[in-house]
Protein backbone atom coordinates (compact mmCIF):
# COMPACT_ATOMS: atom_id res chain seq x y z
CA UNK A 1 0.00 0.00 0.00
CA UNK A 2 1.44 3.37 -0.86
CA UNK A 3 2.06 5.56 1.69
CA UNK A 4 0.30 9.22 1.59
CA UNK A 5 2.10 11.97 1.14
CA UNK A 6 1.98 14.66 3.89
CA UNK A 7 1.98 17.33 1.84
CA UNK A 8 -1.31 18.20 -0.20
CA UNK A 9 -0.43 20.79 -2.90
CA UNK A 10 2.88 22.80 -3.79
CA UNK A 11 1.48 26.25 -5.18
CA UNK A 12 3.25 29.30 -6.05
CA UNK A 13 2.96 32.82 -4.28
CA UNK A 14 0.70 35.62 -5.50
CA UNK A 15 3.14 39.00 -6.22
CA UNK A 16 1.64 40.47 -3.39
CA UNK A 17 2.73 37.65 -0.78
CA UNK A 18 6.25 37.80 -2.69
CA UNK A 19 6.89 40.79 -0.88
CA UNK A 20 5.67 40.03 2.47
CA UNK A 21 7.84 36.60 2.27
CA UNK A 22 10.86 38.81 0.87
CA UNK A 23 10.46 40.85 4.42
CA UNK A 24 9.66 38.59 6.72
CA UNK A 25 12.87 36.15 5.41
CA UNK A 26 15.20 38.90 4.80
CA UNK A 27 15.29 39.59 9.38
CA UNK A 28 13.69 36.30 10.99
CA UNK A 29 14.76 38.12 14.27
CA UNK A 30 13.26 41.77 14.79
CA UNK A 31 9.61 42.09 15.08
CA UNK A 32 7.54 40.82 11.96
CA UNK A 33 5.82 43.74 10.58
CA UNK A 34 3.42 41.45 9.22
CA UNK A 35 2.25 39.72 12.45
CA UNK A 36 -2.04 40.92 12.97
CA UNK A 37 -3.57 40.29 16.25
CA UNK A 38 -7.30 40.30 16.33
CA UNK A 39 -9.00 40.11 20.37
CA UNK A 40 -12.86 39.35 20.36
CA UNK A 41 -14.42 40.00 23.38
CA UNK A 42 -16.99 36.84 24.15
CA UNK A 43 -19.55 37.35 27.15
CA UNK A 44 -22.08 34.86 27.55
CA UNK A 45 -21.95 30.66 28.21
CA UNK A 46 -19.37 29.85 26.07
CA UNK A 47 -17.89 26.21 25.21
CA UNK A 48 -14.16 25.98 25.21
CA UNK A 49 -13.80 22.49 23.56
CA UNK A 50 -16.48 22.89 21.21
CA UNK A 51 -14.71 26.06 20.09
CA UNK A 52 -11.20 24.56 19.35
CA UNK A 53 -12.54 21.74 17.79
CA UNK A 54 -14.22 24.60 15.20
CA UNK A 55 -11.03 25.86 14.81
CA UNK A 56 -9.54 22.59 14.37
CA UNK A 57 -12.69 22.36 11.65
CA UNK A 58 -11.64 25.73 10.01
CA UNK A 59 -8.05 24.38 9.60
CA UNK A 60 -9.57 21.44 8.08
CA UNK A 61 -11.81 23.17 5.49
CA UNK A 62 -9.22 25.81 3.96
CA UNK A 63 -6.38 23.98 2.74
CA UNK A 64 -4.55 27.59 2.75
CA UNK A 65 -4.63 28.03 6.45
CA UNK A 66 -2.11 25.11 6.05
CA UNK A 67 0.45 26.54 4.29
CA UNK A 68 4.22 26.84 4.94
CA UNK A 69 6.85 29.30 2.69
CA UNK A 70 9.91 28.74 1.54
CA UNK A 71 12.16 29.17 -0.79
CA UNK A 72 13.84 26.78 -3.91
CA UNK A 73 17.47 27.25 -4.97
CA UNK A 74 17.18 29.91 -7.02
CA UNK A 75 15.16 31.96 -4.02
CA UNK A 76 12.37 31.73 -5.79
CA UNK A 77 9.53 31.29 -2.88
CA UNK A 78 6.91 29.03 -2.63
CA UNK A 79 4.19 27.67 -0.63
CA UNK A 80 3.30 24.00 0.79
CA UNK A 81 0.12 23.33 1.87
CA UNK A 82 0.42 20.21 4.65
CA UNK A 83 -2.66 17.25 5.25
CA UNK A 84 -2.26 17.79 8.79
CA UNK A 85 -0.70 20.94 11.29
CA UNK A 86 -0.44 20.98 14.82
CA UNK A 87 -3.92 22.72 15.97
CA UNK A 88 -2.85 26.42 17.13
CA UNK A 89 -5.22 26.64 19.86
CA UNK A 90 -3.98 28.03 23.25
CA UNK A 91 -5.85 28.53 26.90
CA UNK A 92 -5.16 31.11 29.74
CA UNK A 93 -6.96 31.39 33.27
CA UNK A 94 -7.26 34.68 34.73
CA UNK A 95 -9.58 34.13 36.39
CA UNK A 96 -10.41 36.57 39.67
CA UNK A 97 -6.62 38.02 39.39
CA UNK A 98 -6.53 41.53 40.85
CA UNK A 99 -3.68 41.67 38.12
CA UNK A 100 -5.90 40.37 35.26
CA UNK A 101 -5.45 43.59 33.01
CA UNK A 102 -2.22 43.85 33.30
CA UNK A 103 -1.78 39.80 32.81
CA UNK A 104 -3.79 40.24 29.41
CA UNK A 105 -2.17 43.57 28.84
CA UNK A 106 1.36 41.57 28.68
CA UNK A 107 0.13 38.39 27.36
CA UNK A 108 -0.85 40.43 24.54
CA UNK A 109 2.26 42.34 23.89
CA UNK A 110 4.23 38.96 24.34
CA UNK A 111 2.09 37.04 21.70
CA UNK A 112 2.55 40.44 19.16
CA UNK A 113 6.21 39.86 19.47
CA UNK A 114 6.40 36.30 18.78
CA UNK A 115 7.21 35.57 15.26
CA UNK A 116 5.78 32.74 13.01
CA UNK A 117 8.48 30.33 11.45
CA UNK A 118 7.13 30.67 7.43
CA UNK A 119 8.18 27.20 7.24
CA UNK A 120 6.44 25.38 9.79
CA UNK A 121 2.52 26.00 9.86
CA UNK A 122 0.31 26.90 10.67
CA UNK A 123 1.04 30.82 10.86
CA UNK A 124 -1.89 31.36 12.97
CA UNK A 125 -2.65 30.56 16.30
CA UNK A 126 -6.07 31.07 18.63
CA UNK A 127 -5.57 31.62 22.20
CA UNK A 128 -8.64 31.61 24.73
CA UNK A 129 -8.65 34.24 27.80
CA UNK A 130 -11.00 33.65 30.62
CA UNK A 131 -11.19 36.58 33.11
CA UNK A 132 -14.53 35.16 34.65
CA UNK A 133 -18.05 33.26 34.66
CA UNK A 134 -18.99 34.07 30.82
CA UNK A 135 -15.97 36.88 30.01
CA UNK A 136 -13.51 35.02 27.41
CA UNK A 137 -10.96 37.01 25.03
CA UNK A 138 -10.44 34.99 21.55
CA UNK A 139 -6.88 36.44 20.90
CA UNK A 140 -6.44 35.23 17.24
CA UNK A 141 -3.01 35.83 15.26
CA UNK A 142 -1.42 35.38 11.80
CA UNK A 143 1.12 36.23 9.79
CA UNK A 144 -0.57 38.68 6.75
CA UNK A 145 0.90 35.97 4.16
CA UNK A 146 -2.34 33.94 5.62
CA UNK A 147 -5.20 36.61 5.87
CA UNK A 148 -5.87 40.27 5.20
CA UNK A 149 -8.54 42.66 6.06
CA UNK A 150 -11.30 41.17 3.37
CA UNK A 151 -10.65 37.84 4.32
CA UNK A 152 -10.24 37.71 8.16
CA UNK A 153 -14.01 38.91 8.39
CA UNK A 154 -15.12 35.62 6.48
CA UNK A 155 -12.80 33.22 8.85
CA UNK A 156 -14.18 35.00 12.19
CA UNK A 157 -18.06 34.19 10.49
CA UNK A 158 -17.20 30.96 9.46
CA UNK A 159 -15.68 29.81 12.62
CA UNK A 160 -18.52 31.23 14.66
CA UNK A 161 -20.98 29.69 11.62
CA UNK A 162 -19.09 26.05 12.77
CA UNK A 163 -19.69 26.61 16.48
CA UNK A 164 -23.29 27.31 15.99
CA UNK A 165 -23.51 24.03 14.12
CA UNK A 166 -21.16 22.19 16.74
CA UNK A 167 -18.57 21.80 14.01
CA UNK A 168 -20.36 20.56 11.03
CA UNK A 169 -19.35 22.67 7.71
CA UNK A 170 -22.57 21.44 5.76
CA UNK A 171 -23.85 24.63 6.47
CA UNK A 172 -21.12 26.99 4.94
CA UNK A 173 -20.82 27.42 1.08
CA UNK A 174 -17.85 25.07 -0.54
CA UNK A 175 -14.42 25.93 -0.74
CA UNK A 176 -12.61 27.18 -3.69
CA UNK A 177 -9.41 25.65 -4.07
CA UNK A 178 -6.85 28.41 -4.41
CA UNK A 179 -5.01 27.34 -7.63
CA UNK A 180 -8.29 28.38 -9.02
CA UNK A 181 -6.93 32.06 -8.18
CA UNK A 182 -3.57 30.97 -9.82
CA UNK A 183 -5.31 29.88 -12.90
CA UNK A 184 -6.95 33.13 -13.23
CA UNK A 185 -4.20 35.17 -12.27
CA UNK A 186 -1.80 33.40 -15.11
CA UNK A 187 -4.03 34.29 -17.24
CA UNK A 188 -4.19 38.04 -17.34
CA UNK A 189 -2.65 40.51 -19.31
CA UNK A 190 -0.04 41.75 -18.03
CA UNK A 191 1.09 43.84 -20.37
CA UNK A 192 -1.75 45.35 -20.57
CA UNK A 193 -2.13 45.97 -17.15
CA UNK A 194 0.47 48.14 -17.40
CA UNK A 195 -0.12 50.27 -20.49
CA UNK A 196 -2.90 51.24 -18.39
CA UNK A 197 -1.09 52.21 -15.21
CA UNK A 198 1.17 54.21 -17.26
CA UNK A 199 -1.73 56.03 -19.13
CA UNK A 200 -3.40 56.71 -15.70
CA UNK A 201 -0.30 57.70 -14.12
CA UNK A 202 1.05 59.72 -17.27
CA UNK A 203 0.02 63.37 -15.86
CA UNK A 204 2.16 62.80 -12.74
CA UNK A 205 5.30 64.66 -12.65
CA UNK A 206 7.08 62.24 -10.60
CA UNK A 207 6.63 59.96 -7.44
CA UNK A 208 3.88 61.54 -4.64
CA UNK A 209 3.11 60.59 -1.05
CA UNK A 210 -0.88 59.78 -1.03
CA UNK A 211 -2.24 59.69 2.26
CA UNK A 212 -6.09 59.72 2.74
CA UNK A 213 -8.38 62.68 4.59
CA UNK A 214 -8.79 62.08 8.31
CA UNK A 215 -10.89 63.61 10.60
CA UNK A 216 -10.22 64.21 14.34
CA UNK A 217 -12.02 61.46 16.34
CA UNK A 218 -13.58 60.27 13.28
CA UNK A 219 -13.30 56.05 13.28
CA UNK A 220 -14.70 53.09 11.03
CA UNK A 221 -15.52 49.67 11.89
CA UNK A 222 -17.23 47.09 9.47
CA UNK A 223 -20.03 45.72 10.28
CA UNK A 224 -22.54 43.03 9.37
CA UNK A 225 -20.32 40.35 10.23
CA UNK A 226 -20.48 39.51 14.10
CA UNK A 227 -21.21 36.71 15.09
CA UNK A 228 -24.19 36.96 17.92
CA UNK A 229 -24.03 33.26 19.82
CA UNK A 230 -22.04 33.66 21.75
CA UNK A 231 -22.33 37.56 22.09
CA UNK A 232 -18.65 39.20 21.05
CA UNK A 233 -17.47 42.23 20.15
CA UNK A 234 -13.77 43.33 19.15
CA UNK A 235 -12.27 44.44 22.54
CA UNK A 236 -9.47 45.42 20.58
CA UNK A 237 -7.96 44.65 17.49
CA UNK A 238 -4.17 45.87 16.73
CA UNK A 239 -1.24 44.44 14.93
CA UNK A 240 2.47 45.75 14.18
CA UNK A 241 3.08 48.60 11.79
CA UNK A 242 2.18 47.01 8.20
CA UNK A 243 -0.52 44.60 9.60
CA UNK A 244 -4.24 44.12 7.79
CA UNK A 245 -7.05 45.15 9.08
Amino acid sequence: MKKQSALEDVLPLTPLQEGMFFHSWYDDEAVDVYGVQMVLALDGPLRPDLLRASVAALLTRHPNLRAGFRQRANGQPFQVIHREVPLPWEELDLTDRDDAPRRLAEFLAADRARRFPLDRPPLMRFTLVRLGPDRYRLVLSNHHLLLDGWSTPILVRELFTLYEQGGDDRALPPVVPQRHYFSWLAAQDDAGCERAWQQALAALPGPRWWRPPTRAGCRSRRSGWWPRSPRASAGTSTGSPGSAG
